[in-house]
């Protein structure tokens, strides 16, 4: 075992990953209403898992290398945050409507995992992480054990991430029993998702 691949990768993936977006709001949001967070933590760990795959395996180069598709990531990306951004601010403008986590309206599986895979294939910074960047530290180990432990590492980091954001997200159940805080959350998602496309946009 590779112990400084393995932590290179366990700490690059960890660094990553732990930051306020789409992503992790929903899933924290679905932990607290306690709605499909198994599933829902198992795709989002496992397409980190793909896509961080794929970066080390070579597909970071080949999208860097296509202008065009990094421009289409980026505006579709913008445009599903803002309408996100836009529906929890809604959402939070309408305090009447948020209830507690017991008492919410029950959300499909499917239609939680299209959503989960919208916030995770639709966002841009996605693959800049997790392809691109892991992908190029990745090729910067070496080829067969070590590389093989570093994106051991990286994969691990992000599956504790998410099984912590999604299961942990009970700890603080109670106070999320008073719609009020549910509309808080609201604004803040709302007002992270606006700020996450227009941060996009001005890259474009």
């Amino acid at each position: 075992m590779s112990l400084a691949a393995f932590g290179t990768g366990f700490a690059l993936g960890g660094t990553l990953i732990v930051a306020i977006g789409a992503q992790n709001a929903f899933v924290l949001r679905q932990g607290l209403r306690r709605e499909h967070v198994g599933a829902i933590v198992a795709f989002c760990a496992g397409s980190d898992m793909v896509l961080m795959t794929a970066g080390v395996a070579g597909l970071g180069g080949a999208l860097k290398a296509s202008p065009a598709w990094t421009t289409a990531l980026l505006w579709g990306g913008a445009a599903f945050l803002a309408w996100y951004g836009l529906r929890a601010l809604q959402r939070a403008w309408r305090p009447a409507a948020l209830v507690a986590a017991a008492d919410h309206a029950p959300m499909a599986l499917a239609a939680a995992l299209a959503q989960a895979a919208a916030f995770t294939l639709l966002n841009p910074h996605v693959y800049l992480d997790t392809v691109l960047l892991v992908g190029a530290v990745g090729a910067q180990q070496a080829a067969g054990a070590p590389r093989a432990w570093f994106l051991a590492g990286a994969c691990l980091a992000s599956a504790t991430w998410f099984l912590t954001l999604g299961y942990g997200a009970r700890l603080v159940a109670p106070w999320f029993a008073r719609p009020r805080a549910w509309q808080v959350l609201d604004g803040l998602i709302g007002v992270t998702m606006l700020a996450l496309a227009a941060m996009l946009v001005l890259k474009g």
